[in-house]
């Protein structure tokens, strides 16, 4: 990938352009705090050819959520949990949204 492949790809929300210590930084965490959402699978960062870990914008947001959770006093498993079913729900929410405004065209009285 060349440079200009780089830069074109920052606006990409999945793309890993940040660092470990940049990352950190970014949501108010540590790279600890990273590392321990990381072992609970809740984020998987990108390693470098070198082996660094490499965190995208979506990946931070994920972080900074957990990092919400766990202030407001959830314990860190509890909150990665939560934060994968919040996105099991977003996820179910988009898939049935077409077939909710199908049915509620179809019946307008039902959605009352």
């Amino acid at each position: 990938m060349t440079a200009d492949d780089t830069f074109g790809r920052l606006d990409d929300d999945d793309y890993p352009a940040y660092t470990m210590g940049r990352a950190a930084e970014m949501p108010g965490t540590t790279q600890g705090f990273l590392r321990a959402i990381g072992e609970a699978r809740l984020i998987t960062p990108l390693r470098s050819a070198g082996g660094h870990r490499r965190y995208s914008r979506y990946q931070l947001r994920i972080a900074a959520r957990a990092r919400e959770l766990v202030d407001h006093g959830t314990p860190i498993e509890a909150a990665c949990r939560v934060i994968i079913l919040e996105d099991q729900l977003e996820e179910a929410q988009r898939f049935n949204a077409p077939y909710h405004r199908a049915t509620e065209s179809a019946n307008p009285t039902a959605a009352a």
